[in-house]
């Protein structure tokens, strides 16, 4: 298997799921508060909710997304992640 280097060619699919959203993030196809789901993540990229779930922690520690307990993760505006650093 030939891989080119960057990201997307990271063998742990929590990577490069993480770096999915955070396309979706900076191109507008996630906008602020809207939710990140799990499951439609699992659905997408045909993965575990462990997996799916250690993505979006990635991106909570990054500051993208929150998590709401007993609610789901969030995309955070870019002004929210200015104000909370």
């Amino acid at each position: 298997m030939t891989q080119t280097t960057g990201v997307m060619t990271d063998p742990r699919l929590w990577v490069r799921i993480a770096a999915g959203v955070r396309d979706k993030l900076s191109s507008g196809a996630i906008a602020a508060g809207d939710s990140v789901s799990i499951a439609q993540l699992c659905e997408e990229w045909g993965s575990s909710r462990q997996t799916a779930a250690k993505a979006l922690q990635a991106l909570e520690d990054d500051g993208l997304i929150r998590r709401y307990p007993g609610v789901g993760y969030f995309a955070l505006s870019p002004r929210s992640v200015e104000s909370e650093s």
